[in-house]
Parts: structure tokens; sequence; C-alpha cells
């Protein structure tokens, strides 16, 4: 019998489709009609299934006496998927977009017909917005439309639309609100998700967040707000980030602060080695001592050992300890015998020392060979090291001049490349070099 009625309904079936009507097609009762819906929509028959399902959507029969399980609301659903099937199967693009806007009446009709309490309006709300966004070019619309719609679905219910799909409709909603150059909308958005927000999400906050700040204060006045209720691991990252900004700001101040911190909560080679070069910056050369030392323990790579022992070696020559100066720029040329770099330093420590014996005072013969020595250092730079030569020559250059003259050599006897120690017999402030060189 059912047979004989699909087969009745598909002769009489026009080829133009019914969008309304209050009573089944062709006279038929509900439950005939119904049954023929179903076999259109699973055999994907559109034609045939609007025919038999827009009458659902204009009576809106709650039940069909002979089938309990009839549920009006899936029916919704259904016909919504009919005339987007429809859409795609035609060509003409003006029947296609009719076919689209069947199905946004559909969604129209589902929140005219159910309360709140029959419908999960959160599921169709965004059900709608993912409907705009699947099919925005047939529609016509555009970005701002498709953003729309998921807003009614997020405004809905935050919290599952942050979850639903892993993030990606937040996403696209977030990213639109920044886009736009909606901040506030934005910001308030990212304070209401991003304790929903799965890791994902999370980066991508992040980095929407970044691009709404417009100035360096904005950012600070932000992190800083944040701390209070971070945990360890997030003051770690707050606090790294508001070093560079305070920094960039010439708070310098709160730039060592914050680094203190910082440095309480981890103290990596990283951190020990900035608050160091925080306090440098500032002059504070003792204080920077400790913290590089620290940095010196945590290294794990001898370019890190070696940069660090180079900034102790100019540390301590800054606190006038040359001798511990000279002992770190020994260690640095130990870890790397080619670095330029530490040799420079070696020079520029018994530079130091030669103006520290005299006090300022006129250079003696004696006081003069220890240039010898500096210049030694300056040559041994750049046979290791070429990129260093034009500096290093200009050194050399102006140490020459301080050089014993010819002069001196002849009242001491000196011979051009003679042996000559530095050390207590020349001065007694020299005695610690203890070093040789040739007489030049």
């Amino acid at each position: 019998m059912r047979s004989l009625i699909i087969t009745f309904a598909l002769l009489i079936a026009g080829s133009t489709a019914v969008f309304a009507q209050q009573e089944p097609p062709n006279g038929m009762g509900e439950l005939e009609a119904y049954a023929v819906f179903m076999d259109a929509y699973k055999a994907d028959n559109h034609e045939m299934a609007i025919n038999f399902g827009a009458w659902m959507i204009e009576a809106k029969p709650k039940t069909i006496e002979g089938y309990d399980n009839f549920d009006l609301l899936r029916q919704f659903e259904r016909m919504v998927k009919v005339y987007e099937g429809a859409a795609e199967k035609e060509s003409d693009p003006s029947t296609k977009t009719e076919y689209l806007e069947k199905s946004l009446s559909v969604f129209d009709e589902v929140h005219n017909t159910f309360s709140e309490d029959e419908l999960d309006v959160y599921e169709w709300k965004l059900r709608e917005g993912r409907f705009y966004h699947e099919n925005y070019s047939g529609l016509n619309v555009g970005t701002q439309e498709i953003a729309a719609k998921y807003e009614e679905a997020y405004l809905e219910d935050p919290k599952r639309f942050t979850e639903a799909s892993n993030g990606y409709f937040a996403d696209f909603l977030l990213g639109n609100y920044a886009s736009q150059g909606q901040r506030d909308k934005a910001f308030a958005m990212i304070d209401e998700i991003e304790g929903y927000a799965s890791p994902d999400l999370q980066n991508k906050i992040s980095d929407i967040r970044e691009s709404l700040f417009t100035s360096p204060e904005e950012r600070i006045e932000f992190y800083e707000s944040e701390l209070a209720d971070a945990d360890d691991n997030k003051k770690i990252e707050l606090y790294s980030s508001l070093i560079d900004l305070y920094d960039e700001t010439e708070m310098v101040d709160k730039a060592a602060d914050a680094a203190l911190s910082l440095y309480e909560l981890d103290s990596s080679f990283a951190n020990s080695r900035k608050v160091a070069n925080l306090y440098l910056d500032k002059g504070e050369y003792g204080e920077a001592v400790q913290y590089l030392e620290t940095a010196l323990d945590k290294a794990e790579s001898n370019k890190q050992k070696k940069e660090v022992t180079l900034q102790l070696a100019e540390t301590h020559q800054q606190l006038e300890d040359f001798k511990q100066a000279r002992n770190y720029a020994r260690q640095a040329i130990d870890l790397d015998a080619e670095y330029g770099e530490a040799y420079v330093r070696m020079s520029s420590i018994y530079a130091a020392t030669i103006s520290d014996c005299t006090g300022g005072s006129k250079l003696e013969r004696e006081d003069r060979t220890v240039y010898w020595l500096v210049v030694d250092y300056l040559n041994k730079a750049k046979n290791v090291d070429s990129s260093l030569t034009s500096n290093v020559n200009n050194r050399i250059e102006s140490y020459e001049g301080a050089m014993p003259s010819s002069e001196d050599k002849f009242f001491q006897g000196w011979e051009s490349g003679d042996s000559f120690r530095i050390n207590g017999e020349v001065r007694e402030c020299y005695a610690w070099i203890d070093e040789t060189t040739t007489v030049k």
C-alpha cells in the first residue's frame, strides 16, 4: 500500500516546488505524506522532499497520528538540509540563492515556532552561523554577516561557543572584531572566553590581543594587571614581556625590579644574565657580578660560558679589580683560543692598569714598557679574528706613541726584540701581571 502511495505521489508531483501549505499535498493524510517525505529525504530527491515537507513547516503538526516518534523540530532540521541540497545541485545562480534563502526561512520559523524550553537556542544559532559560513557565496554575504550570526550564538552561550570545534568559531569571531577595529568587543570577548579556551585557541588569543594594543604603555598596563592572579609559570611569561617593554620605554628601575622578580621565580642562565645586564646598564657593576656568576654556573655551552666570562672580565675592570678581570679574560681564552674579543679585553685591562698605577701623573719609561704587552694582545686579537683588524690597528696606532721612545731604549739599554718581563721590578703595582713581552 505504501509503495502505491509513493508511486502516486511521484506521478503527481509538479516540477515547481511548493514552499508553503497548511495541508499535506494531494489530499494525503499526514502519516502518508510524512512517509513520502522521509523516503524522498533519504534518497536525496530534493524536489519531492520539498513538495511533501513544506507543509510541515507551515502547518507545524506537533504529532502525527499513527507514528509515536514524530519530532517536528527534527523535520525543520531536515528541511534546512533539503533546501541546501537542492541549492547544491542547482546550476542557475539565482535559483540556487532562492533555495538557500528558503533554508534561512526555516531557521526563522524555528525561532518563531518553538519556545526556549523546547529548543536549544544556542545550537540553532550556531547552526545558522555555520550555514551562512558554508554558503556565503550562494547567499552573497560577506564576513560581517557571518560574524553577526556567530555573535548571536556566542552571546547565547559563551562557554559552549568557545569550546565548539576546538575554538574555531571563537577564533573567527574574535579575529573579526580585531580586524574591524572593534577593540572593546574584542577585549570583552577575550575576558569572557579565555578560561574556556583550548591551548591552541589560547595562543591565537594571545596573538590577537597583541594586535589590539596600540602602544607599549597599553601592553604594560595589561601585563601588570595580569600579575596578581597569575600562577608562577604565567608570571615568568609576564615578567619576561614586561622587562622588554620597560626597557623599550626607558623605565629602568621597573625593568630591574621585574628582572629580580623573574630571577626569584627562575634563576636560569637567561634570567640571571638578564638581571646582570640591567645592572650593567645602570652602572651598578658590583650588583651585576653576582648575577653574572650565577649565569656562568648555569651556562650549558662553551659559547655561553666564554661570553659571560668576558662580561665578568669587563665588569671587574670597571670595578678596578684588574687582577680578577685578567683571570676571567684568560678563562674566556681557555674556552676559545680564537676568541678575539678576549685578547682585546686583556689589552684593555693592562692599559687601564697603567693609568691606575700612574694615577694620571706623567708616564715614566718603566710605565711605558707595559704598552708593549698591550700591543702583543692586540696583535693576537687580529691574528685570530680578522674582523677586528680595523679596530685593533687604530688602538695599536694610539698606543705606539705611548711606548718607550728610541731615546728611552738607548738610555736603558733595551734592544728591539729582546725579552722583557712586566713584573714588580718594573713597578710594584705591576707585580701581579708577571708576563713576558719583547722590546719594540
